[in-house]
């Protein structure tokens, strides 16, 4: 192994960092705390022929393999014990075309990379909710976020993605040269290849519209039972989540509520700016408002409010379905488990993956679950590991109890925890056998399985 690392060290351009650098824990730190992994080595690759090296490295010493891009995974699928990490945080560059409207992505860039370099130019990329999130893993399980309403999934407004193989080659996959990788790409994970560049369409969104709107707790049922209700024919270009927070001590909320526990809309709004309140009107007319950031704002601005609330190194433990239905019976088992949420970062977030998302076929593309409506959350996060128990249990019960309204037995890939690998045929859906006939066609040894992994077909 020692030659091995000797070779790589004077191959990869990059950092090739040991457990005898000084810089070894803060390169395998992941955003996960509960995952205090040791890799044999990092491997900070800086372009694509980096990664073909550390690739052909994995392969012939059968070491286990893990790829990071912004190191979000809650199973903490970034890392690995006494293998190898192709950390592509190095490949964060962004290249906009203002004119045909298309950005280039390194593999390792953040939504907050994205943001930063589409912005002056008053576009935007469809994501998520958090800019620290890794455009890689983000778009290789689909892509929910603001905009999935008025432009569709992450993956929706991919024209084509630079994929280093298995076998040490790169390609590039589009619709019109590896079709079959290009299709599994979208939404199959990372189990196909290590993206090296994402080439997406992006859209005309500059200043929003947005932000936190907060509402009594007791007001949950009338509020949940609006959001059921009008997010079902809003206009798409407004984009809307629901969760639970514990109250933090920001500015906008009143000081003797800091503490109390809430039930939350985060409206995004990407219309006239002038016809935001009569969009949100429905909302208010549900219940008071008792406190509230909904104002114009950068698009960045929404997109990084919340990371603040999620910072590297805390605990982490989800779940999670996909619903095609808000029933009052799966209302009433959210509130009751709502009420118990524990820490101020923890929380359930209901995301709508409607308007545009479901215009896309079931099987043009590997995200299967195109007939649901909404992709609830459960997101346990906590800062004590010595309170591991106590809130991981919290997200176990939330979750067998509005589990049986779901009406599927799959969930959104990214937001599965690491004992949710038996998931992984009923989250790619009636898509999986097909992803099974490509991860054969493209790894058929299954190099990259530390993943949401699918089998290759003709290995099972």
């Amino acid at each position: 192994m020692n030659n091995m690392i000797k070779t790589l060290t004077e191959t990869i351009r990059g950092p090739v960092i040991t457990a005898s650098d000084t810089g070894y824990d803060d390169a395998r730190a992941v955003y996960n705390g509960m995952h205090d992994r040791k890799p044999l080595a990092i491997l900070q690759c800086v372009d694509s022929a980096d990664v073909m090296f550390a690739i052909a490295a994995a392969r012939e010493s059968g070491l286990d393999l893990a790829v990071r891009g912004g190191g979000h995974s809650v199973p903490g699928f970034g890392t690995i014990d006494d293998g190898l990490v192709i950390d592509l945080s190095r490949m964060n560059y962004v290249l906009v075309d203002p004119v045909k409207k298309i950005a280039n992505v390194g593999g390792g860039a953040t939504l907050g990379d994205v943001d930063h370099a589409t912005y002056p130019f008053g576009l935007a990329a469809a994501g998520g909710v958090v800019s620290t999130t890794g455009v890689g893993g983000l778009t290789l399980g689909g892509g929910i976020g603001y905009l999935t309403r008025s432009v569709g999934l992450t993956i929706d407004n991919l024209l084509s993605a630079d994929v280093v193989l298995a076998d040490g080659r790169q390609v590039t996959a589009s619709d019109y040269q590896n079709e079959d990788l290009f299709w599994a790409l979208r939404g199959g994970g990372g189990n196909f290849g290590v993206v090296t560049n994402f080439e997406f369409q992006i859209h005309e969104v500059g200043d929003v519209v947005g932000g936190p709107m907060f509402f009594e707790f007791n007001d949950a049922q009338a509020v949940l039972e609006c959001y059921r209700e009008y997010m079902m024919h809003a206009p798409e270009q407004l984009g809307c989540f629901f969760g639970w927070q514990i109250a933090p001590p920001l500015p906008f909320i009143p000081e003797d509520r800091v503490g109390d526990l809430f039930c939350v809309l985060v409206p995004c709004w990407n219309g006239p700016h002038e016809e935001a309140e009569q969009v949100v009107k429905p909302f208010r007319d549900a219940a008071e408002v008792k406190a509230e950031l909904f104002e114009f704002m950068p698009f960045p601005m929404l997109q990084s409010l919340f990371d603040d609330a999620v910072p590297k190194g805390m605990q982490n433990y989800w779940k999670a379905d996909f619903i095609t239905e808000l029933t009052d019976d799966a209302i009433g088992a959210h509130i009751e488990h709502g009420a118990k949420t524990p820490h101020v970062s923890s929380s359930m977030h209901l995301h709508p993956i409607n308007g545009a998302a479901q215009r896309v076929g079931a099987d043009d593309t590997a995200f299967g679950h195109r007939d649901k409506n909404f992709a609830p959350v459960i997101v346990g996060m906590w800062d004590d590991p010595a309170e591991n128990e106590a809130n991981t249990q919290w997200v176990k019960d939330y979750y067998e109890a509005i589990h049986p309204y779901s009406g599927s037995e799959g969930g959104y890939i990214n937001f599965m925890s690491d004992d949710d690998d038996d998931r992984a045929p009923a989250n790619y859906g009636a898509n999986y056998e097909r992803l099974a006939q490509v991860k054969a066609a493209y790894d058929s040894d299954n190099l990259f399985h530390v993943n949401q992994n699918i089998v290759p077909a003709d290995t099972r």
